[in-house]
């Protein structure tokens, strides 16, 4: 098991405005936090069958999944050896082998060139066994897809403990997904990371929030690579009609306890995936840099097969709420970033809810601090 984090978070410091700000350094976190670290591709619905596949990012490192004749999953990057065009885009299936639009270079799925169209015009400079796709690592967890375009980086399963024996319950690799695929948001990532991880807003920010939860009762777990959130529903019923139809009619999925009905979990992957995990349903969130103060919403709904009308309403009635909570914490995310330009801003101290910000703003530090100090060692 991973080791819980104890030490007292409020010696903790927030991250400085120039790590928000600086241009140099979002430069930086693409090769030293976002290569090099495990990134969600996807759901294993979408890998049902041999030759079907999905395409994700790692940061900026278009990567592709594709599940083989033997059924094992590979990964790539998403770039022909040729001329550099993108293989594949969205999900979908492949008939036999991965090809390039572009001239036709044709690959198995275990990576290797078999096809080059008008081959002979290359001579022999046209090597095919050295220009064979560009392997990348892959992990499922509970139907989870993860990837990492890091040679050697450890195996997710040795990083995150038993984060896999609290997922299971939900069983979500066998749940199919719903609803809409994502946005973005007026921020930093980290701005939004750390809005994420912390309930300490709660209490003024989210009203809706407030009167569905047990503040008092919020707990938040900090490991190495992952925080866990616990959020117990209030037995008081909301003063909202939506809030109160949602409590009344939720039921739990299938492998989860009448107790579970009135609990909400969170789970934050270091350094940008969220699993939320709710009695009626699973949604997960990627969130990836799309400039210094914009970051592009990677959202993954999902949902037993066969839901009755009555859990279709609590899905729908859950969505509605999530997105009520979305609209107030873009507005919050904008406010800070433009706060970040202020001149002379220090961040202030850390309260015992914001935990998991103190070891969010320390896995940034030490991850780019460690790239910097690899680069000087060479």
């Amino acid at each position: 098991m991973t080791a819980l984090i104890t030490a007292d978070p409020a010696s903790g410091t927030a991250l400085e405005p120039r790590f928000y700000t600086d241009p140099e350094i979002l430069e930086a976190e693409q090769e030293l936090i976002f290569e090099r670290t495990w990134q969600l591709a996807g759901h294993i619905s979408s890998l049902a069958t041999p030759g079907s596949y999905i395409t994700a990012s790692a940061g900026s490192q278009p990567v592709l999944v594709v599940r083989d004749q033997e059924g094992q999953l590979r990964a790539y990057r998403n770039v022909c050896r040729h001329r550099a065009s993108r293989l594949l885009s969205g999900s979908g299936q492949c008939k036999g082998a991965i090809r390039c639009r572009y001239h036709g270079w044709t690959y198995r799925f275990d990576g290797s060139l078999i096809g080059v169209p008008e081959g002979m015009q290359f001579g022999e400079r046209l090597d095919k066994r050295t220009l064979g796709l560009l392997p990348v690592q892959v992990e499922e967890m509970c139907g989870l897809v993860f990837v990492n375009v890091d040679p050697d980086a450890s195996p997710l399963a040795s990083l995150v403990g038993d984060l896999p024996s609290r997922l299971a319950p939900y069983r979500i690799e066998s749940l199919e997904p719903f609803g809409s695929p994502g946005d973005g948001q007026p921020a930093n990532w980290k701005v939004i990371a750390e809005n994420y991880i912390e309930g300490y807003h709660i209490p003024i920010a989210h009203p809706g929030l407030m009167r569905m939860l047990d503040y008092k009762h919020y707990d938040t777990e900090v490991y190495e690579h992952y925080a866990w959130f616990e959020a117990p529903l209030r037995a008081k019923p909301s003063s909202n009609r939506l809030e109160r139809m949602y409590a009344q009619l939720v039921e739990p999925m299938p492998g989860l306890t009448e107790a579970d009905r009135h609990v909400w979990r969170y789970v934050f992957l270091y350094p940008n995936t969220t699993i939320d995990l709710y009695p009626d349903q699973v949604n997960t969130w990627q969130m990836l840099p799309d400039g210094l103060a914009r970051t592009r919403d990677v959202l993954g709904n999902y949902r037993p097969a066969g839901s009755s009308a009555r859990t279709r309403v609590v899905q729908w009635i859950n969505q509605r709420l999530n997105n009520l909570v979305l609209d107030e914490d873009i507005d919050l995310v904008d406010n800070v970033q433009q706060g970040l330009q202020t001149r002379g801003y220090v961040p202030g101290p850390l309260s015992r809810r914001e935990s998991a910000v103190a070891w969010f703003a320390d896995r940034v530090r030490a991850d780019l601090a460690a790239g910097v100090a690899s680069r000087t060692d060479a």
